[in-house]
């Protein structure tokens, strides 16, 4: 950890880690740690832990049940869950939803999700992304036509992640197409269950169905699920991919995936020591090492900001070099595993080496979603020097 903590934060600290101790499966963490699969029902079984400690939402206000803890203790407990190995937590109706909710939405649709979000009663996706509107939202084409006191929807979301475990989705929607393209976006919510929706997985190049096509064909959704006001969809969006783009950072995941590089690199054999005592690989781990405490630095920053002065560039720096350490790391591992990181089904110890080559290919997309880093450095450099 970078900071001296005080008394009062490193009796924090060992409450977190006793938590996880105690609460952790210890199983669980092992899969984790290495790579493995993680059900559904374990992810929702876990969170719901979470839930009952009081500790599922951090960062939220206490009015919502959230812990509301400062930055510092927020800090604290993401390095320490992700060190224990815990489970990743389904974000979308927490970190990105929730704030939206809390800023636009009205009082009967914070009264209804925020409990659901918070005891993960609903398991939300994300409807943003469509063929011909990755980077460029603002050209999505899925229609929101207003018919008395519902919307009728037509057309496709794609890269929808874990649509096949949801049973709602935030989406957004054409409801204008005249003016300009932003004006034209509002953002409605959507029951998974409601006819003519259509899931179709996506198989990644790791094997697994992480992602999905889902379609709309005349499908009602009440215009009491539409947050805020028609056409304002692309302001509340903006607001939600400020907290997206933070997450993706992945400090604490980071530090964890090098400790596991070295262990691994410790344990293999390359003309006849350990490779991690090779001059050329240290050095290697060495300057991802580096760059992430730089990285962690800029992050320590961004969270001291004063409160409401909102993300800004560094938002995006924190997205482009989190997600390019998190490959760089991956790279590195799969460089120990070798011929048999190749064996993704071996068994025994070479399913875990052979785990590294289903991670490393499932980490390309890191630097695609959440707005690629291609559009973050546009966003950079405009900040920064204009254009």
């Amino acid at each position: 950890m970078l900071l001296e903590l005080a008394p009062d934060d490193r009796a924090f600290r060992d409450e977190v880690r006793a938590f996880l101790r105690e609460r952790l499966d210890p199983s669980l963490a092992k899969r984790v740690r290495e790579h493995g699969r993680v059900s559904a029902a374990e992810l929702v079984q876990w969170q719901k832990t979470l839930y009952r400690q009081g500790w599922f939402a951090p960062a939220w206000p206490t009015e919502w049940g959230g812990a509301a803890w400062p930055a510092l203790r927020q800090y604290i407990f993401d390095e320490e869950y992700h060190a224990a190995a815990a489970p990743p937590v389904i974000a979308f109706g927490r970190d990105l939803l929730g704030p939206v909710l809390m800023k636009f939405g009205s009082d009967a649709q914070r009264q209804h999700y925020l409990p659901r979000i918070l005891a993960s009663d609903d398991w939300w996706c994300q409807g943003y992304s469509e063929p011909g509107a990755g980077s460029d939202l603002a050209s999505l084409r899925t229609t929101a036509e207003l018919r008395g006191d519902h919307y009728l929807i037509n057309g496709q979301k794609t890269w929808t992640t874990l649509a096949q475990h949801a049973n709602m989705m935030f989406c957004l929607v054409r409801t204008r197409s005249d003016g300009k393209k932003q004006e034209g976006i509002s953002f409605i919510l959507i029951d998974m269950a409601t006819p003519g929706i259509t899931v179709r997985p996506i198989t990644l190049l790791d094997g697994e169905p992480e992602v999905n096509e889902v379609w709309f064909e005349d499908v009602v959704v009440p215009v009491a699920n539409r947050i805020g006001d028609e056409g304002r969809g692309w302001t509340y969006a903006k607001h939600l991919l400020g907290h997206e783009r933070t997450g993706i950072a992945g400090i604490g995941i980071a530090k964890r995936e090098i400790d596991y590089l070295k262990e691994l690199a410790a344990s293999v054999r390359r003309h006849g020591r350990p490779l991690l005592e090779d001059r050329e690989f240290r050095s290697r781990v060495a300057r991802v090492e580096i760059e992430l405490m730089a990285l962690e630095m800029t992050n320590l920053r961004l969270l001291a900001a004063p409160p409401g002065s909102g993300p800004g560039w560094e938002v995006s720096m924190l997205k482009v070099r989190g997600t390019e350490i998190l490959q760089e790391i991956s790279e590195l591992q799969l460089e120990v595993a070798g011929c048999s990181g190749l064996e993704v089904d071996a068994p025994g110890a070479a399913r875990t080496r052979g785990a590294a080559s289903a991670r490393y290919l499932n980490l390309r997309k890191l630097s695609i979603f959440g707005g690629s880093n291609e559009i973050q450095r546009n966003i950079i450099a405009q900040q920064i020097v204009g254009g």
